[in-house]
């Protein structure tokens, strides 16, 4: 009998739990990785100073030359095929499938048992490379070149491309969401690989917003305990979801009405269509 999680389990039963039951990867690596961060979009003098390309919705890695692990340091158990003839060296990417398989893709490559049958639809799609000493437009031939050459068919690049004014910018952004995409990724050409939160690389989304009726008032915690802490919506589609953000503290004390119509801003949808990051906007008055 040995004891696993706080439970005694039998050997065998241990055994068969530590190689095949879907948990999450937890395990440590031998350090976090040192990544760079984007930040928000603000307006920029020259947009033809900046390298554009799709913020893809998966789960970032990070290659350190012999394991793939999260941006926390955690090990991803792929496939060994999954990185085979990959280069020794550092590359930040993100694991990905496609559009709108944002769930698919978490479910598959954040486990311990590995699926191969999931991993076969999953690509490491390659951004950076965190020990290259040069600029990023430099960067980005070093990146092709690597791709080429490389024998994989698990590999891939984000494409990069440029945009001359920002009309460009707004119609690119807009042909993505169209098609279930996330947003926009900004990058100075002229910037080097710097490690932690950073202006030369930013992220720009477009919001959505809807309309859902108030079903119920949910308390608060901590700082919110004796108010409302977020509220539970339905939408004409039937969809129920809470939204606990946007709302000011003389909104916390006097939420909107239960039965009343409220606009909501958010980020795209789940495959159970339920709205990301919803937060809520205002009342709908004239209804």
């Amino acid at each position: 009998m040995l004891k696993f999680n706080g439970k005694i389990y039998c050997a065998p039963f241990l055994l068969f739990l530590l190689l095949f039951s879907p948990v999450e990867a937890q395990v440590k690596s031998s350090q976090k990785p040192k990544i760079q961060h984007a930040i928000t979009y603000k307006a920029v003098e020259d947009i033809k100073e900046y390298w554009l390309s799709e913020k893809l919705d998966g789960m970032r890695g990070y290659w350190n030359g012999k394991q793939l692990i999260t941006r926390q340091g955690n090990l991803i158990y792929s496939p060994k095929w999954f990185t085979k003839n990959w280069p020794k060296h550092a590359m930040d990417g993100e694991l990905w499938i496609k559009r709108n398989q944002f769930q698919t893709t978490m479910s598959c490559v954040r486990k311990r048992y590995i699926n191969e049958v999931c991993w076969r639809k999953v690509r490491f799609m390659l951004f950076d490379l965190p020990e290259h000493n040069d600029i990023f437009t430099l960067r980005i031939k070093a990146m092709q070149q690597l791709i080429k050459t490389t024998d994989t068919p698990y590999l891939a690049m984000v494409e990069q491309f440029k945009v001359t004014n920002i009309k460009q910018l707004d119609n690119k952004l807009n042909t993505i969401i169209e098609h279930q995409g996330e947003g926009l990724m900004l990058h100075l050409g002229s910037a080097y690989y710097h490690v932690g939160r950073t202006a030369n690389i930013m992220k720009l989304k477009k919001h959505q917003d809807g309309e859902a009726s108030v079903i119920a008032h949910l308390p608060g915690k901590g700082k919110y305990t004796g108010k409302m802490g977020a509220i539970r919506v339905k939408t004409t589609e039937g969809i129920i979801f809470k939204i606990g953000s946007g709302f000011s503290d003389k909104e916390r004390d006097n939420p909107p009405a239960i039965g009343s119509i409220i606009t909501y801003k958010y980020n795209g949808k789940t495959q159970a269509d339920i709205p990301r990051f919803a937060r809520y906007w205002r009342i709908r008055a004239d209804k």
